[in-house]
């Protein structure tokens, strides 16, 4: 590790000279997993480093457990949720807005920790802080509206009563490109249903997962109610998947992973929520304002280095705007400034590992070989091995890979198309369905695509769909289930019927 090491925080692990430079409480980045309300080693003291992507730099290091620790998580969770569930809806929610105010107070260290593992601009960092903890504050006042109903009984003297149950211990499996949102959606909702959740985080990211861990501690969620366990995603997965206590899963990734993880929770019938690929076609039609969808193309595009599932990764574009549409996108996507997330100005980080930088050079050397006009960019970046230009392709065609695979970084194709029935039939040409991006000045046409696309969810004329009241989720192979809104309380509680006979006696 270059530069000297400090030891600081509860832990007692030495921090990087980056961390100390960026993070004003080293407290924060907690180099431990967090089991039954304790800071923990794992069982056989294998760690396994973290690195910064903008650097190449070791950060610091992680627990490297398996499924004897994730068991004590189970066994923890187990012994925490009778209590846990008697509380009140309004005491839960008392604790989650405890958790969130803590976010809002930590927020700056937050981002920064999130910049250091993740390499996302330092702006956007932030701006997850803050939709982080929008679903602590949402879940804990949409916990106490839970309601159940009476149904009109069809049995003379009864009455019938349906409520939803917590569905018990619960568990979640989280991606690196949002290491605090996808976190505080899902723990948000298990533990405002009533359910602890034990959450492994990605092995790039787990000090967002810890500093949540942390500050979730301060605010009062009791031991064994919100846990952390990190290491080999196998045997934690695993351990999570074969436990019959465990009634519930919750995964945000790729859809190969989640066919497996699907798989394996029938064989203890689980509640699975899944959110998968996503392969978005973004629509623009000649009625368009150009410059509007040229700007959201650009937002919808390249947010988190196009390192999002509701990134775009086909851009259809109508003849008669098609020439304009290229010419000014590339421009705005050439103009962006690429570097390290804590450089000013700076809109787009590294990629987060040389895999994905690879995925972006074979995608637009296979363009190239079909005939795609690449307009800007189309090669690595010089600011780093884990870096690649912001590119726009012209000319996409259905052969080419990017037609097929969602790319996941800086690389923007666009197709052009004549009529509204080839546009939808494009846009529907894919195994996924999680997002699709309508851009067009038609009141009719808006309703006619909004209800046309094959997708869980489409904006219209707006780069920005997502937010605590939203019912997040895809259909076909995006996923099961929402997250977000008051139908995510649905993935962890279950209706409870009961019928109350010799009412009238």
């Amino acid at each position: 590790m270059s530069g000297d090491r400090k030891t600081a925080g509860a832990t007692g692990r030495t921090l990087a000279e980056d961390v100390l430079k960026r993070v004003e409480d080293p407290s924060l980045f907690v180099q431990d997993a967090y089991i039954d309300g304790r800071w923990v080693e794992a069982l056989d003291g294998r760690r396994r480093t973290v690195i910064d992507a903008a650097t190449d730099r070791p950060l610091g290091s992680i627990p490297n457990m398996g499924a004897r620790e994730t068991e004590q998580a189970i066994e923890a969770a187990e012994r925490a949720f009778p209590s846990w569930r008697r509380m009140t809806a309004w005491e839960r929610g008392d604790v989650l807005n405890a958790w969130g105010d803590l976010m809002a107070e930590h927020k700056a260290d937050l981002a920064a920790i999130m910049v250091l593992e993740q390499g996302k601009p330092l702006d956007e960092a932030k701006g997850e802080i803050d939709y982080a903890r929008s679903f602590l504050h949402w879940f804990a006042e949409e916990g106490k509206r839970q309601y159940g109903e009476m149904i009109p009984t069809h049995v003379t003297g009864s009455r019938l009563q349906v409520t939803r149950a917590p569905i018990g211990v619960t568990a979640a499996i989280t991606p690196w490109n949002f290491p605090s949102a996808m976190i505080t959606r899902k723990a948000a909702a298990a533990l405002a249903a009533g359910c602890p959740m034990i959450v492994r985080p990605a092995d790039e990211t787990p000090f967002s997962a810890t500093a949540l861990a942390k500050l979730a501690e301060e605010a009062g969620v009791p031991a064994g109610v919100f846990q952390i366990v990190t290491g080999d995603p196998e045997p934690i997965a695993g351990a999570l998947m074969d436990a019959k206590s465990v009634r519930a899963i919750s995964f945000t990734g790729s859809t190969k992973v989640g066919k497996i993880l699907t798989e394996q929770a029938a064989r203890t019938v689980k509640k699975v929520s899944m959110e998968l690929g996503g392969h978005a076609p973004f629509l623009v039609f000649d009625d368009a304002d150009l410059d509007k969808a040229v700007d959201g193309a650009v937002k919808a595009k390249m947010a988190t280095t196009g390192q999002d599932c509701l990134a775009v990764n086909r851009i259809l574009v109508q003849k008669g705007l098609y020439e304009k549409f290229c010419k000014k996108f590339a421009e705005a996507i050439g103009a962006m400034k690429v570097g390290s997330g804590f450089e000013k100005g700076v809109e787009l980080g590294p990629l987060m590992n040389a895999g994905a930088v690879e995925k972006c050079v074979a995608h637009v050397q296979d363009a190239k070989s079909k005939g795609g006009r690449i307009l800007t960019g189309g090669g690595r970046h010089e600011a780093g091995a884990l870096f690649f230009q912001p590119t726009v392709i012209a000319d996409l065609t259905r052969d080419m890979a990017i037609w097929k695979e969602e790319t996941f970084g800086p690389v923007a194709p666009v197709m052009a198309f004549e009529t509204e029935e080839e546009a939808i039939e494009l846009a529907n040409d894919t195994d996924y369905g999680l997002a699709a991006y309508l851009y067009t000045e038609g009141l009719n046409r808006s309703h006619r695509l909004s209800e046309a696309l094959d997708y869980g969810m489409v904006a219209v004329n707006t780069p920005k769909m997502t937010g605590p009241p939203v019912p997040f989720g895809g259909v076909k192979e995006s996923g099961l289930g929402r997250e977000g809104s008051r139908h995510g309380l649905d993935e962890y509680s279950e209706i409870k019927y009961v019928c109350f006979g010799g009412v009238a006696d």
